[in-house]
C-alpha cells in the first residue's frame, strides 16, 4: 500500500536474521560505508549560510537571565530534527528532493523531512542562537559552522540499535561517536576552555522513539510484548542521555513519544475508517510513563545536571484532536500527495494532489509535522521548559 510495507517487510526479513544476534553497535568506528562525498548540485547544502542581515531578525521569544548563556543547540535522534544527515547515506529514507522544503527559503530541499525548517532549528532562533542548525555530516560544513551547535539525527533512527541497522542509517551510538569528533573539532577551533564550556552550556534535543514504536516493535514482537518493549525502549533511552551526560553535556531536553497511532500512515493501515491505532499510542504512553522516573533519577545522581523530560504527547494529540483550536484545517491526513501514505519517495513533486497551503495541515506528509506544526509545539512548550533547563 506505501513504502511502509516495503519497510516492514525489511523489518521482517531483518528480524529472521537479527532476533538470536546481539544488535549491540559495535564499539569501533561508526562503518560509513555508505557516505557518498559528493553533494548534491540541485539541492541547497544542508548548512547554507544566513547573511548578517537575515542573523539580525531572529524571532527571539525567550529571555534567558542576565548569568546564563546557551551558545548552541545540539540535536541528536531522527527524522523529526535531522536537518540533512540522511542526504549522503545509501538509505531510501531520504528528503532531499521537492516537494520537500517547499516552504524553506529558497525552496530548497535540504534533507528536513518535512516542508521547512525542524523543531531543533525553531529552538536555536527562539534562543536567539541562529536560523537553522547545520548537519554534522554535511560535506560542505566548515569549522566556523559548528560554532552554534550542530545536529547529529538521522532519519529512520531509534532508541533500539536494531531500527537504524535496518534501514542503514546513523544508530544512535554512532550519533554518540560523532559527537566525540565535534568536540574535537571544537577544541581546535576555539581552545580547550571555550570548547568546554559550549559544551556543558548548549542545550541537548533527544527525539527519538516513534520508529521504534512504530516499525521496529514488530521485528522485536516476538522477544517482548506492548508493555515490555516501550520499557526497554525507556531502559535504551535512558542509558544514552546518562552516556551524553558522561562525554559532557548537562542541559539535556528528551522529547516525549508522540501518538504515533495516529499519524496519517498508522491510520491508513488501521483499516478504512482511518481511526488511530489504540495499541501503539498506549505504546507511546507506556514508554513516556517509564522513561520520566527513570530521568528525575538520573538527574538526581548526575551534579551539576539539567534532564527535563518535554511532554510533546499531549500537545500533538491535542492538536490532533482539535486543529482549529491551533489555527489547522487538516490533522488526519499529510499535505504531501494525498496525505494518507505518501512520505519519503512516494511524496514526490510528479504527485498531482499536493496542498496548496502546508500551513493549515498539521502533518506534511504522512509521518512527519508540518514546519507550523513544529512551530506551535516548540512556542508552545520551550517557555514552559526552559527554566526547568537553565
Amino acid at each position: 500500500m506505501s513504502l511502509y510495507l516495503v519497510f516492514l517487510l525489511a523489518v521482517a526479513k531483518a528480524s529472521r536474521n537479527t532476533l538470536q544476534e546481539k544488535t549491540e553497535v559495535d564499539a569501533g568506528k561508526p562503518k560509513l560505508a555508505g557516505i557518498i562525498v559528493k553533494a548534491s548540485r540541485k539541492t541547497l547544502p544542508q548548512n547554507t549560510k544566513v547573511d548578517a542581515k537575515k542573523e539580525s531578525t531572529l524571532e527571539v521569544t525567550i529571555k534567558l537571565p542576565r548569568n546564563v548563556t546557551i551558545p548552541g543547540v545540539i540535536a541528536f535522534g531522527d527524522s523529526i530534527v535531522d536537518s540533512g544527515n540522511n542526504n549522503n547515506l545509501r538509505t531510501i529514507l531520504k528528503s532531499n528532493f521537492p516537494p520537500y522544503g517547499q516552504d524553506f527559503r529558497g525552496k530548497f530541499a535540504t534533507g528536513r523531512f518535512t516542508d521547512g525548517r525542524v523543531p531543533s532549528d525553531f529552538v536555536a532562533e527562539r534562543l536567539g542562537i541562529a536560523k537553522t542548525i547545520p548537519a554534522y555530516l554535511d560535506p560542505a560544513l566548515k569549522g566556523k559552522d559548528l560554532l552554534k551547535g550542530i545536529n547529529f539525527a538521522s532519519g529512520g533512527s531509534g532508541y533500539d540499535p536494531l531500527t537504524a541497522k535496518i534501514v542503514r542509517v546513523v544508530s544512535l551510538e554512532d550519533q554518540l561517536k560523532y559527537f566525540q569528533e565535534y568536540k574535537e573539532k571544537i577544541k581546535a577551533i576555539v581552545g580547550e576552555e571555550k570548547a568546554k564550556f559550549m559544551v556543558e552550556n548548549s542545550l541537548y534535543l533527544v527525539v527519538a522513539s516513534s520508529n521504534d514504536l512504530a516499525h521496529t516493535y514488530i521485528a522485536r514482537s516476538l522477544r517482548y510484548n506492548s508493555t515490555e518493549y516501550p520499557d526497554y525502549l525507556a531502559d535504551m533511552s535512558s542509558k544514552f542521555v546518562k552516556k551524553l551526560y558522561g562525554l559532557g553535556a548537562r542541559r539535556i531536553a528528551v522529547f516525549s513519544a508522540v501518538p504515533v497511532g495516529c499519524l496519517p500512515s498508522r491510520r491508513t493501515l488501521n483499516g478504512v475508517k482511518r481511526k488511530c491505532s489504540e495499541n501503539l499510542n498506549k505504546m507511546a504512553l507506556q514508554f513516556n510513563a517509564k522513561l520520566s522516573p527513570a530521568l528525575v533519577a538520573l538527574r538526581k545522581k548526575s551534579p551539576g545536571s539539567k534532564i527535563v523530560l518535554v511532554d510533546v504527547y499531549d500537545i500533538l494529540h491535542n492538536m490532533i484532536e482539535n486543529p482549529k483550536k491551533y489555527g489547522f484545517e487538516v490533522a488526519n491526513r499529510g499535505c504531501c500527495g494525498t496525505g494518507l501514505f505518501e512520505v519519503l519517495i512516494l511524496c514526490n513533486k510528479i504527485n498531482p494532489f499536493t496542498c496548496k497551503n502546508a500551513s493549515s495541515y498539521v502533518f506534511w506528509d504522512s509521518y512527519h509535522p508540518t514546519e507550523k506544526a513544529y512551530q506551535v509545539i516548540v512556542d508552545k512548550l520551550l517557555g514552559i521548559y526552559i527554566p526547568q533547563l537553565v
